[in-house]
């Protein structure tokens, strides 16, 4: 067996999740051994602008962009995202040919001072880089103040106490993969925050023509594809850029797939929300009509970049 090599961002919780995409390999493949994978960690556009909001150096995908072009380019064979920072269209070259079983969907608070909805008063100050939570948030309450901070999990933590913050608003995936839960106050229902689309979800990608994707396919999980399937095309379909505030869960039960979004206007003042149910293998289709109903909803209040 020739090497694999393996290729993420070098931050913590992206060898997390090389751990856990590598450990699912061997485990699914008879062929593999631990010695057969490398890893190349991958500096990012992302990680390299710490200072500048996300929407200002050009989007989530700056998270991925050198990932997939080292794919691209055959310096590595397959690549590990969260889905959440990849964008809606792939490259055609490429495939996302494994989506791991979800971790937890939810966002989290981490903070000293925070435990409970009533909590969020008037004035306080919330660490968070994401325009979806921030205006998430202000329908809590429109007198909390969000502050932009970036960096990674530990980097953010630390910055409660250097930015004089009541606490900072995290994806509990990236929390309890790093095994921090113990630092969570408290934890959203989807009813309270709807997460980003693809949020808990790891995603294995590869080239297209590469027979690995055989090997790849052996650790995907069904049911979180399915509703991976349908976030993604309902973001497709909505279009939008990094500064759209979007929010969107896909859940199974009985082979019946529902999809809940919820979409803000361009100025933030309004949100509009819906969610359609239908049978599983129809993912794609819910995807699409959620995305087509919530720009209908919008109206000119959203406009499709």
């Amino acid at each position: 067996m020739t090497k694999i090599t393996i290729g993420a961002r070098g931050s913590k919780l992206s060898l997390a999740y090389v751990a856990k995409v590598k450990e699912l390999l061997i485990k699914n493949n008879n062929e593999l051994k631990e010695e057969n994978i490398n890893f190349k960690a991958i500096k990012t556009s992302g990680d390299l602008n710490l200072s500048k909001k996300i929407s200002e150096i050009g989007g989530k995908s700056l998270f991925c962009k050198e990932i997939e072009e080292s794919l691209l380019k055959k310096e590595i064979d397959i690549a590990v995202h969260s889905l959440k920072d990849m964008e809606a269209n792939e490259n055609e070259s490429l495939l996302i040919g494994a989506y791991l079983k979800r971790n937890d969907h939810r966002d989290v608070i981490i903070s000293q001072k925070i435990e409970n909805i009533s909590d969020l008063r008037n004035g306080v100050r919330i660490g968070s880089s994401s325009k979806r939570r921030e205006l998430q948030l202000k329908k809590i309450n429109n007198k909390i103040s969000v502050i932009d901070i970036r960096g990674n999990i530990d980097t953010r933590i630390n910055k409660i106490n250097e930015n004089n913050l009541d606490g900072i608003i995290l994806a509990a995936a990236g929390v309890k993969s790093l095994k921090l839960e113990k630092k969570i106050s408290l934890t959203f229902s989807c009813e309270q925050i709807l997460p980003a689309v693809g949020q808990g979800i790891i995603a294995v990608q590869c080239r297209k023509e590469d027979n690995i994707k055989n090997l790849i396919g052996k650790i995907n999980d069904s049911a979180t594809s399915l509703c991976a399937t349908a976030e993604r095309k309902m973001l497709q379909t909505i279009g939008g850029d990094c500064d759209t505030a979007i929010g969107g869960l896909a859940e199974i039960q009985n082979h019946n797939l529902k999809l809940k979004a919820q979409l803000f206007s361009d100025n933030g003042q309004e949100s509009f929300e819906y969610e359609l149910t239908g049978r599983e293998a129809d993912a794609s289709f819910i995807g699409k009509s959620v995305g087509e109903k919530l720009l209908d909803l919008a109206g000119e209040k959203f406009k499709k970049k």
